[in-house]
């Protein structure tokens, strides 16, 4: 089986149908997010091809979306497409302070 970024079709469509409903992202239009889902398809797609012989997935990344394929026992791997959530009205974590001693 030929892998392509169209195998993937119906899971990029629901990604994008819930980044559409649900995500408010001031720095990526859903037309933008659609065409940033393709090119790291094409990434993912390539870094599964190209993996070692003992990985089993494919990962491709940006600052709002991250792509993995997982290898399984039959022709086409999982495909999982993850919106990395940010807030920027989020507060930091307090720093430790160095010990004294």
């Amino acid at each position: 089986m030929e892998l392509t970024a169209e195998t993937f079709e119906p899971e990029m469509r629901a990604a994008l149908a819930n980044y559409d409903r649900h995500i408010v992202c001031l720095e990526k239009v859903p037309e933008e997010c659609e065409t940033s889902l393709r090119s790291l398809m094409e990434k993912a797609l390539k870094a599964f091809q190209n993996r070692g012989p003992d990985l089993r997935h494919g990962i491709a990344l940006d600052r709002h979306l991250t792509i993995i394929l997982s290898q399984t026992e039959g022709p086409r791997p999982l495909c999982g497409i993850y919106f990395n959530l940010h807030s920027p009205w989020s507060k930091k974590a307090p720093q430790a302070e160095p010990a004294r001693g």
